[in-house]
């Protein structure tokens, strides 16, 4: 180890994908094992991609069925099955992405879908109140929009956002960045509601409610 101006230097030392620092007369090392991380973000990204591209999810449990049919609902339809990741659950953000392409079946009308595209993207988004339906069986309300978000490239995604009581939601139930969850549409006398539900994935490829 040098001394350069009367401090110990750094060195730094790379073997086959780790970094070890070695600091002062401590000789403690700090590892770090990069092929490791690098493995583990690819993992979740898979993990995440197969949650929500499973082409037979389960279907919605029984008692959110008892549930709706309790209210009057009817025209029960997957929306989207999804791995939430840590900007879902961002109290920063208080929203919940759709994604367009994740999208599983329409779940508006046309009407709906006119109303929700005639907002400006800015303060004066259009938005509809819903009814939702929480993994607990708590009923509420959530606002829907549509969002276009710009990236670097000049190009812009579509998606709908779940937002206003989001927050509150995403706390009151628990929900963490890599958990899968489903949302569901319903209608009570053709009135749009949601339903969120909470799945854990099993190592044989099933899903288990929480």
């Amino acid at each position: 180890m040098d001394v350069v101006d009367g401090e110990m230097k750094i060195e730094k030392e790379y073997d086959q994908g780790f970094r070890v620092e070695h600091e002062g007369d401590d000789h403690q090392g700090r590892l770090l094992d990069s092929s490791k991380i690098k493995k583990k973000k690819q993992k979740m990204a898979t993990r995440c991609d197969q949650q929500y591209t499973t082409p037979s999810p389960p279907d919605l449990p029984i008692k959110f069925r008892k549930r709706i049919r309790a209210l009057g609902g009817s025209d029960i339809a997957l929306v989207i099955q999804k791995c939430l990741f840590k900007i879902d659950v961002s109290s920063g953000h208080n929203r919940l992405s759709i994604p367009f392409n994740q999208i599983r079946q329409t779940f508006l009308t046309p009407q709906e879908t006119e109303f929700l595209n005639s907002g400006d993207n800015k303060k004066k988004c259009s938005e509809m109140e819903v009814m939702l339906i929480e993994p607990f069986l708590r009923r509420g309300t959530i606002s829907l929009r549509k969002w276009e978000m710009k990236k670097a490239s000049g190009s812009a995604t579509s998606m709908y956002v779940l937002v206003g009581q989001w927050n509150l939601v995403a706390w009151r139930n628990a929900l963490r960045e890599d958990e899968t969850v489903q949302l569901w549409s319903f209608r009570i006398n053709s009135n749009l509601c949601l339903a969120l539900v909470k799945r854990k994935a099993k190592s044989n490829g099933y899903f288990v409610e929480f």
